[in-house]
């Protein structure tokens, strides 16, 4: 019987795109190079800081500036994160369906704390999430399985019991491999470089509320 619904957070249940646009762009403009069109970073946007400085800048974690250049982007993000970033249409709605069903519902980003926590007061929530797991909260972040673990751990469910809804094949694969029900939110940043055909996910949805039968089908 289902008891839990999990949600990854950029691209899922939150449009951060043009925040995190935002600050890669002033990083960029520091740095004497042009700012990018947003119809190019959306789609890498649930790649996380990787993601951006490879699309910006085209380096990687063994270029020897990436640190220095994650944390400045980090710092940039910081000033900007809250300004533009809302919920997706029907997120509300859902949470209230999920609520209503006496599921429990949370949030397993890869997002560091400092953002997470901040970010989740002020979106403005109908109901505040239960358990929240932040890309720094385990050892590892996705698609390694412990912050699943350890979010069902914190909610006294089993991961056979338990839905997650992502936008990136990371959230699959972690979500999978954790034994849970794994749902894929076509909403987020997919992009056409993604072979999301391949990731397995048990289902593929359109809209939050596409959730719902999905929900009642797993619940007794």
């Amino acid at each position: 019987m289902l008891q839990a619904v999990l949600f990854d957070l950029d691209g899922t249940l939150a449009d951060t795109a043009l925040d995190l646009g935002c600050a890669l762009n002033q990083l960029l403009i520091h740095r004497g190079l042009s700012p990018l069109p947003m119809d190019l970073v959306r789609p890498i946007a649930s790649h996380g800081t990787r993601g951006l400085l490879k699309l910006g800048m085209n380096i990687d974690e063994s270029d020897s500036e990436f640190l220095q250049l994650r944390e400045a982007f980090l710092a940039q993000y910081e000033t900007t994160f809250t300004n533009k970033t809302i919920l997706f249409p029907e997120i509300n709605p859902l949470i209230k369906e999920i609520i209503a069903m006496e599921l429990k519902w949370g949030i397993v980003t890869n997002k560091p704390k400092v953002f997470t926590n901040r970010l989740i007061d002020q979106l403005g929530f109908v109901y505040p999430p239960q358990v929240i797991v932040s890309g720094d909260t385990t050892s590892e972040a996705k698609p390694s399985t412990k912050p699943m673990l350890f979010a069902c751990e914190q909610l006294g469910v089993d991961t056979k019991n338990c839905i997650y809804v992502g936008d990136a094949k990371r959230d699959i694969e972690a979500g999978k491999n954790a034994g849970m029900i794994t749902v894929l939110a076509s909403w987020g940043y997919l992009s056409e470089k993604d072979k999301e055909e391949d990731w397995g996910e048990d289902f593929k949805i359109n809209t939050p509320l596409a959730l719902l039968p999905i929900i009642l089908q797993y619940q007794y």
